[in-house]
C-alpha cells in the first residue's frame, strides 16, 4: 500500500477550491468517472483551474500522423486509416502532450462533430471527412466554458460521445465514425440559467464553488497574482517540484486503479446513500462506485474505505438530488451523515444478529434440549424495530405561492423568420442541421445540409444530355439543393407584477404569485428566458433581468413585499425599456409581457393623469407588436374595469382574476406568438 501526503499544487494557490481540483484530477486518473461540471459565481477561477490542469497531464503515445491521435496499443479505438496501417505493418509511434481543447459557445454542429462533404460523395462516390472539435479532443480534455449557454442539441452530442467514446456523423445515408474518448469538463454560472436535469445527470461529478470570504486568504491570492504578473517564469518554476510530485501521484494512481477492490459492504453503503438522498435512476450508484475506487487509488490504497464513499457522494449527488424545479433540499450534508450513520447501525445490528446466531448454534451443540425454547426468543423485540432505522420519507415539496398544474400542449401561430436559439415554444426557421426538414432551396454558397431528394429531382431531367463519366447519375453544381428546416425556440417572458397596497387582500396576491409560479414552471420546461419587474410605492424595480434561471425568478417572487401606491405607468415603462434593451442585445429574442394588476394607477411619472399616462405607455407595446397579457386582480363587487382598459391599450389578452388558474394563464402565453398582432378588442376566450 502506498501512502501519499496531501499535496499543494499551483492552482491550489491560485483558486483555493480543493473539491474542484480533486474532481478534475479524478477524471484524469479515470476518465470513466464521466466528466465534471463546475458551477460557481463569476470570477472564481473556474476556467483558470481547468487550464492549469494541462501542465499536470503526462505525455501519451499516439499513431504518428493520425489526425485523431489514436492509441497505437488499442486496435479497438483506432480509426479506419490506423487499422489499415496495422494490417500493412507501417504504423509508427510518437508521443505528444495530453491537451485541453476549448469548445466556444458559438460553435456550430459541424464545428463540433465534423463535416461530411456530401457533394464530393455524390460526384466521386468517396467519403471525405473534415474533423471537428470532438476529433481534436480525443484522448484529452474537452473544456466547455458557460456550457449552460450552449445549444441543447450540442450538449446532447457532447454527452453521447463522452459516454460512448465514439463520434458518428450521418448525412443522407452516408456515415463516418471515429474514436472520441475525452474527459468532458463544463463550467457555468447558475445565475445565467441551468442545464436540463437529464443533462445534469450525464455529468459524473459536479462541484459548486464560491469566492473566498476569508480576508487573509484573499490577500494571499492577490499576492500570488502580483508575483505571477511580475515574473511568470519564476512563479511557475517555484511550483515545479510540487507539480512534478502531483503528476507522479496521478501516474501511480492510474497504475494502481486496476488493483483496487470494493467490498459488498461499501457497495451496500453506496446504494443506501443513493436511496436515502432520493436520486433517480442508477447512474449515481455506478458513478459513486467508480469515483470511490479512483479516490482509493489516488490515496495509494487498494481497498475502498467509508471515507472514500463519503467523499464520492459529495461529488456525485449534488446535481442529482433534484427531480423537478423549485424543490428545496436543505441540510444535504446532514442527510448524507444520517445515511452513513444508518448504514453503520445496520451493520452493527447485523453483526449482533450474526453473533447471536453463532451463540445459539454453539448452545444447541452443547445442549440440544434447549432448542425448542429458542423460537420464542427469536421473535422481533419491538414491532417498531421492523421499520426502525428508516428515516422520514421525503415529502412532496409544497410551493408556498400556490399549486402548479399539468399543462396541455398547444400549437401557437408563428412567423417563419430565421432565428437562432433553442427551446420548445415558438416555431422558427433555422440554418442549423437541427429541426424538421420542411422544404428545399437553391444554396447561395456551398452547403453541408444537402437535400438529397431535391438534388436528384433537379438533376434527373438533364441526364440524357449530360456526358456520362461512368457514374450512375451526373450531378452538376447547379443541381444542388439545401434543406430548409424548422425548429422551436424559447421566448422571453417578462412579468410585471403589481406589489402595491391595492393587492392587499392576501388571497389575491397568493393567487397571483401562484399563477406566476406555474408560468415559471412552464418556462423552465420550454427553456424560456424570464424577467421580473415589481412596482409599488413611487417607482418600479427590475428585480431580475432576463435570465434562463427560473429558480432565481421564483426566489425573488417569493421574497417580493407588498404595500404602498400603484405606479403602474412606471412598471410598464420599465418593462418596455427592458424588452427594448434585450432586443438590441439579441434581435432574435421573442418577447412576451405579462401584467398582473387591477389597473388602479395613482402615481404618474411626469405629472399627468396616472391613468392617461399608463394608456400612452401601453400603446408603445401595441405599436411595436410586443405580445402581452393582462391578468386583472380586481375582485370587489363593484368593478371599475381599469385593467381591461389597459389591456385594450396594450392590444393584450385579458383574464379576470376570478377566472385565473395556472393552466388558463399559461394557455394565454402558449397561444400567443411573438409575431402575431392581437385584435384591438383586447379580450379573448380560453
Amino acid at each position: 500500500m502506498r501512502n501519499h501526503k496531501k499535496t499543494v499544487y499551483p492552482f491550489t494557490a491560485i483558486v483555493g477550491q480543493e473539491r474542484m481540483k480533486k474532481a478534475l484530477i479524478l477524471n484524469v486518473i479515470n476518465p470513466k468517472v464521466g466528466g465534471v461540471l463546475i458551477r460557481g459565481e463569476k470570477g472564481t477561477a473556474k476556467s483558470t483551474a481547468v487550464r492549469a490542469l494541462a501542465n499536470l497531464l503526462p505525455e501519451i503515445e499516439i499513431v504518428e500522423g493520425c489526425k485523431f491521435r489514436c492509441n497505437p496499443h488499442n486496435i479497438h479505438e483506432m480509426c479506419e486509416e490506423c487499422l489499415e496501417k496495422v494490417k500493412t505493418g507501417i504504423l509508427s509511434i510518437s508521443s505528444d502532450k495530453m491537451k485541453v481543447t476549448d469548445l466556444p459557445v458559438s460553435a456550430t454542429e459541424d464545428r463540433v462533430v465534423g463535416t461530411l462533404d456530401i457533394e464530393h460523395a455524390i460526384k466521386k462516390g468517396e467519403k471525405r471527412f473534415e474533423p471537428g472539435v470532438l476529433a481534436l479532443a480525443h484522448r484529452g480534455i474537452l473544456y466547455v466554458d458557460e456550457i449552460n449557454l450552449l445549444d441543447n442539441h450540442l450538449v446532447d452530442v457532447l454527452l453521447d460521445s463522452a459516454a460512448m467514446g465514439i463520434n458518428t456523423v450521418e448525412r443522407e445515408g452516408i456515415s463516418f465514425s471515429h474514436p472520441a474518448n475525452f474527459v468532458l469538463v463544463g463550467t457555468m454560472n447558475p445565475e445565467e440559467g441551468e442545464l436540463r436535469p437529464q443533462l445534469l445527470d450525464r455529468f459524473g461529478l459536479c462541484v459548486d464553488i464560491k469566492g473566498i470570504r476569508d480576508v487573509t486568504r484573499r490577500v494571499e491570492l492577490i499576492k500570488y497574482r502580483l508575483r505571477y504578473e511580475t515574473d511568470p517564469e519564476a512563479f511557475a518554476a517555484s511550483w515545479q517540484a510540487v507539480e512534478s510530485e502531483l503528476c507522479e501521484q496521478i501516474l501511480l494512481a492510474q497504475k494502481l486503479i486496476s488493483e483496487v477492490r470494493i467490498s459488498d459492504n461499501m457497495l451496500e453503503l453506496i446504494s443506501q446513500i443513493c436511496v436515502d438522498m432520493g436520486v433517480d435512476g442508477h447512474r449515481a450508484d455506478i458513478t459513486m462506485m467508480k469515483t470511490s475506487i479512483t479516490l482509493a487509488a489516488f490515496n495509494g490504497r487498494t481497498d475502498v474505505l467509508e471515507e472514500d464513499v463519503k467523499e464520492a457522494a459529495e461529488l456525485v449527488l449534488s446535481h442529482r438530488m433534484r427531480s423537478k424545479p423549485f424543490d428545496n433540499h436543505s441540510d444535504k450534508q446532514d442527510k448524507l451523515d444520517e445515511s452513513i450513520e444508518k448504514h453503520r447501525e445496520k451493520q452493527k445490528k447485523n453483526e449482533k444478529e450474526r453473533n447471536k446466531q453463532e451463540h445459539q448454534k454453539q448452545e444447541h451443540k452443547e445442549n440440544p434440549k434447549k432448542s425448542h425454547e429458542q423460537p420464542e426468543e427469536q421473535q422481533p423485540d419491538n414491532p417498531q424495530d421492523q421499520t426502525g432505522g428508516q428515516p422520514n420519507a421525503a415529502s412532496e415539496t409544497v410551493f408556498a405561492m400556490g399549486e402548479s398544474y399539468q399543462i396541455k400542449q398547444f400549437a401557437p401561430e408563428f412567423h417563419r423568420s430565421n432565428r437562432k436559439g433553442s427551446g420548445r415554444r415558438s416555431k422558427t426557421l433555422t440554418g442549423s442541421k437541427q429541426g424538421r426538414y420542411i422544404k428545399s432551396a437553391i444554396p447561395r454558397e456551398k452547403t453541408t445540409d444537402l437535400a438529397f431528394d431535391a438534388t436528384l429531382r433537379a438533376a434527373a431531367p438533364f441526364q440524357s444530355v449530360r456526358e456520362n463519366n461512368g457514374n450512375a447519375i451526373i450531378i452538376h453544381n447547379s443541381d444542388f439543393r439545401k434543406k430548409i428546416r424548422e425548429k422551436k425556440i424559447g421566448n422571453l417572458v417578462l412579468f410585471i407584477v403589481d406589489a402595491s397596497g391595492s393587492m392587499g387582500a392576501q388571497q389575491r396576491m397568493v393567487a397571483s404569485k401562484g399563477a406566476v409560479l406555474s408560468m415559471l414552471l412552464d418556462a423552465y420546461q420550454k427553456r424560456d428566458k424570464v424577467g421580473l419587474i415589481a412596482f409599488k410605492g413611487e417607482s418600479a424595480e427590475l428585480l431580475l433581468p432576463p435570465t434562463s434561471s427560473v429558480e432565481l425568478a421564483q426566489k425573488y417572487l417569493q421574497e417580493m413585499p407588498t404595500g404602498g401606491k400603484t405606479p403602474l405607468s412606471h412598471g410598464l415603462m420599465k418593462g418596455y425599456e427592458t424588452i427594448q434593451a434585450e432586443l438590441r442585445r439579441d434581435p432574435d429574442t421573442c418577447p412576451f409581457m405579462v401584467l398582473i394588476s387591477d389597473g388602479r394607477a395613482n402615481v404618474s411619472m411626469n405629472g399627468e393623469s396616472p391613468l392617461q399616462e399608463t394608456m400612452s405607455i401601453a400603446s408603445l407595446f401595441r405599436d411595436q407588436g410586443i405580445q402581452s397579457a393582462v391578468i386583472d386582480t380586481e375582485s370587489s363587487m363593484i368593478k371599475f374595469g381599469l385593467a381591461q382598459e389597459v389591456s385594450s391599450a396594450l392590444g393584450a389578452r385579458y383574464l379576470a382574476l376570478e377566472d385565473l388558474k395556472a393552466d388558463s394563464i399559461i394557455k394565454a402565453v402558449r397561444s400567443s406568438s411573438p409575431f402575431y398582432i392581437s385584435p384591438p378588442s383586447g379580450s379573448f376566450s380560453i
